[in-house]
């Protein structure tokens, strides 16, 4: 089974260092960064389960006629465990995505609700066309690691836009050569296990290709803010810093190594109030060289450049 579940921006890698570092109450106190892998670890699923959800739409909604926009050739069947598909409004252009909270795939369990809506449905709008917009309802979306029962909580409104036209199913039956679409919204809320709340401000663009039974996608930032260009996210972390995630070099990755090591990119994190920098180079060896990787190959990890005030320092972190 072919999976689609690419990462639409890792700036989360990132981001959980940066918590902690913006934690550091003493300005003497020098960042430790190799005392931050769970902070680490649950940003990265945050972000990691955001474009998760995505993929649960794209499926869903290729899937769906009504608003794909074809016409019908056989009778629907939702594949994805733990979810039902509410068409009740699916003749005005919305669906609802109902996680039962129970089921483990993955290590993961699901609970909430996904409510999408197509914008200027009555006027003939299908996802299939170009310039096509998807309102995206996070209603107590949340996602527990069933081994430990650590969770992330998702609430708040993105929206989807198909920049190409066409959707997975003209991608993977060969009639469309790459797809381009957009994640674009304000003050998605994440709430990490009860103890904190973030708020993001999502930009993001991104391009998928198939090729020989491979899935790649390329990600940019698209958005700006204060002066800063190609941002993918900006917004407050959990402990209430204004930050900024900017793409300096657009991010690749694919399904032969999977969404959680990208092949290449940079992003460069900066929190102001607190004289941090974080600048994150993807997809380099185990010195944390960038490496060109070879077809079924996959990098070692990626390296991470701090500046915390006048301290700085490097780190290299394997994706496994």
């Amino acid at each position: 089974m072919i999976t689609r579940k690419l990462l639409l921006s890792t700036s989360m890698m990132c981001l959980g260092l940066l918590i902690t570092f913006s934690s550091c109450k003493k300005k003497e106190e020098e960042p430790k960064p190799d005392e931050n892998g769970q902070a680490s670890s649950d940003s990265r699923q945050a972000i990691g389960e955001n474009d998760a959800s995505i993929d649960d739409i794209n499926k869903t909604v290729s899937d769906y006629p009504l608003m794909h926009g074809r016409v019908a050739s056989s009778a629907q069947t939702n594949t994805i465990g733990g979810l039902s598909i509410d068409t009740t409004g699916s003749y005005m252009g919305t669906i609802k995505l109902n996680y039962d909270g129970i089921t483990v795939i993955n290590n993961r369990k699901r609970g909430g609700s996904i409510k999408l809506t197509i914008i200027n449905y009555a006027s003939g709008q299908r996802w299939k066309m170009a310039g096509c917009v998807m309102k995206v309802e996070y209603l107590a979306y949340r996602v527990t690691r069933a081994s430990d029962g650590q969770f992330i909580e998702l609430n708040g409104i993105q929206n989807l836009t198909n920049i190409s036209g066409g959707t997975w199913w003209e991608l993977f039956i060969g009639s469309q050569p790459n797809l381009s679409s957009s994640v674009t919204g304000t003050n998605l809320s994440v709430n990490f296990n009860g103890a904190g709340t973030a708020n993001y401000n999502i930009n993001r663009q991104f391009t998928y290709t198939w090729a020989n039974s491979v899935l790649t996608c390329v990600g940019q930032g698209i958005g700006s803010s204060s002066g800063i260009s190609n941002l993918e996210n900006y917004g407050t972390t959990r402990e209430g810093d204004a930050f900024t995630s900017q793409v300096t070099t657009p991010m690749v990755w694919n399904t032969t190594c999977g969404s959680w090591a990208p092949l290449s990119g940079q992003l460069i994190i900066k929190v102001p109030s607190r004289s941090l920098e974080l600048n994150c180079v993807f997809g380099v060896n185990v010195a944390g060289t960038p490496m060109t990787v070879g077809s079924n190959q996959c990098a070692y990890g990626w390296k991470l450049y701090w500046t915390l005030n006048s301290n700085t320092g490097t780190k290299v972190i394997g994706y496994w």
